[in-house]
């Protein structure tokens, strides 16, 4: 028997930014299943993990619009008629925020005031999902993390992450647009950006391992974090967007199997049977913006919507290093040459 918020999409106009990438392409995916009228938006701008191949198979069952969410005419236009919008468009790299803060300021805040004044302006009856970050938190005071934390960022992604975060927040409270945000952990799984390891190590780590090369842990590898399958991660913005409950909150997604880097990568090297790990002091430019341990409390958004990872690590992994040794060439190719 199919859950009521499951129901709801069927039939439901609902708009994914950053439709291309990790999470929008998986979260499509489920949409369609659902039978739900989709529309993907994204830029394919090199290297932030947008791929026509994530939509492989049900490409024919999706509509799909390349264009820049900056862009307030284009978007004044996208949004008309959609009732959900799941907007996961955004610069997620740490690394690059520091070395480019402007270009991560332009993504990551104003693309969200433009995407809100569009819905304010011409569809002010969508409901939007931000994907929000743990970054926002910064280095932890106490573990696990609840929504109550002081929110810190240590970079510049974190602080212009928390800025598109409380744009919806007060379009919700102030416009009526309404709208939430997920404070996602380290989401993992099929279909994730793995060219390069600026955005985030566990997708680095796994081509590692496919790879059969040697993982670097920085430290003692006695950082915990934790992990949240990109399924579970989809469900969850499926339940924020068909409930109204959530509106105008802001609401942690984080895994409950928290784990330190070393037992991490023995987890993954056992189950690649390949790969191997060394161990090294941290990089200073790496160093500044680390944030020790972390993870999160999630029950405020459990107890709201029935919410919680129902995919293991080991399963998760496992799952993951398969697709990856399926597809690996489409994964490390030059996106502009791929297909």
């Amino acid at each position: 028997m199919s859950l009521p918020y499951l129901d709801f999409y069927r039939g439901r106009r609902v708009m994914i930014t950053g439709g291309l990438g990790f999470i929008g392409s998986n979260l499509a995916r489920q949409l369609v299943a659902l039978g739900a009228d989709v529309l993907l938006v994204d830029s394919l701008i090199p290297d932030y993990g947008g791929h026509h191949f994530n939509i492989e198979g049900v490409a024919d069952r999706v509509h799909v619009n390349i264009a820049d969410v900056r862009q307030q005419s284009t978007m004044n236009y996208l949004v008309r008629g959609r009732e959900v919008i799941f907007n996961l468009a955004g610069q997620v790299s740490h690394i690059d925020s520091m070395r480019d803060p402007f270009t991560d300021l332009e993504i990551n805040c104003r693309s969200q005031l433009t995407i809100l004044e569009a819905c304010r302006r011409n569809n002010p009856a969508a409901k939007v999902v931000y994907a929000g970050t743990r970054q926002v938190y910064g280095k932890p005071d106490y573990l696990p993390v609840d929504e109550r934390h002081l929110v810190r960022p240590t970079d510049v992604n974190g602080i212009n992450k928390v800025a598109g975060e409380y744009y919806h927040l007060v379009y919700n409270n102030v416009f009526g647009v309404r709208g939430c945000s997920l404070r996602l952990t380290n989401i993992y799984g099929p279909r994730q950006l793995i060219r390069h390891n600026r955005q985030g190590f566990i997708g680095w780590f796994i081509r590692l391992v496919v790879e059969d090369r040697e993982i670097e842990v920085f430290g003692d590898g006695s950082q915990v974090r934790d992990f949240v399958f990109v399924d579970d991660a989809a469900d969850a913005f499926l339940r924020a967007g068909a409930d109204d409950a959530c509106n105008g909150e802001v609401f942690n997604v984080g895994g409950d199997e928290p784990i330190s880097h070393r037992d991490l990568v023995t987890m993954l090297t056992g189950i690649a049977g390949t790969g191997r790990v060394t161990y090294r002091e941290w990089p200073p430019e790496k160093k500044a913006i680390d944030i020790g341990s972390f993870y999160a409390d999630s029950k405020r958004f459990s107890s709201l919507t029935g919410w919680k990872p129902r995919v293991s690590l080991r399963e998760g992994f496992t799952r993951t290093i398969a697709y990856y040794r399926e597809h690996l060439a489409r994964y490390i190719a030059d996106p502009s040459s791929a297909s």
